[in-house]
């Protein structure tokens, strides 16, 4: 644990590749990492949440399902981003800048958090205390959906 620390001190800051993306263990808080865990679900919960709701409200967010079309739930925040993306970027001003734009991630506002999340989670899922975290579990026949 005291090496990790040094090492993750010697490292410096972890750097994410490619978009922000969830890793595929996510909701894991395997013993070591509670902090690192703790900060990426508050981060979660307040500014990506707040972030995935003005592009709801913008019309801007993309459906799961490819036959759904996105439709903006609040007319007034959707005519201020087209105006914006109207205009270009050259006349902006702060409260412009809070709106969301095109092809946003709301994950971005939690890069540096996932970042960090997934460097001790690689490390630490290889320990044999957090190993049952990463084994899957079996449910049995008559809890699953029937096709």
């Amino acid at each position: 644990m005291v090496f990790g620390k040094i090492r993750d001190a010697i490292q410096g800051k972890p750097k994410l590749d490619g978009p922000s993306v969830l890793p595929d263990y996510f909701p894991v808080e395997p013993r070591g990492c509670e902090k690192h865990a703790e900060k990426l679900f508050h981060c979660l919960a307040n500014d990506a949440t707040a972030k995935a709701r003005d592009m709801e409200a913008a019309g801007l967010h993309k459906s799961y399902y490819p036959d759904v079309q996105v439709k903006a739930s609040d007319a007034d925040a959707a005519r201020k981003v087209q105006e914006i993306a109207a205009a270009g970027s050259g006349a902006s001003s702060d409260a412009d800048a809070a709106l969301p734009k095109e092809g946003d991630n709301p994950l971005d506002e939690c890069r540096q958090f996932i970042a960090y999340y997934k460097r001790c989670c690689d490390r630490e899922l290889k320990k044999k205390h957090n190993w049952i975290l990463t084994e899957p579990y079996r449910v049995q026949e008559e809890y699953r959906y029937k096709k």
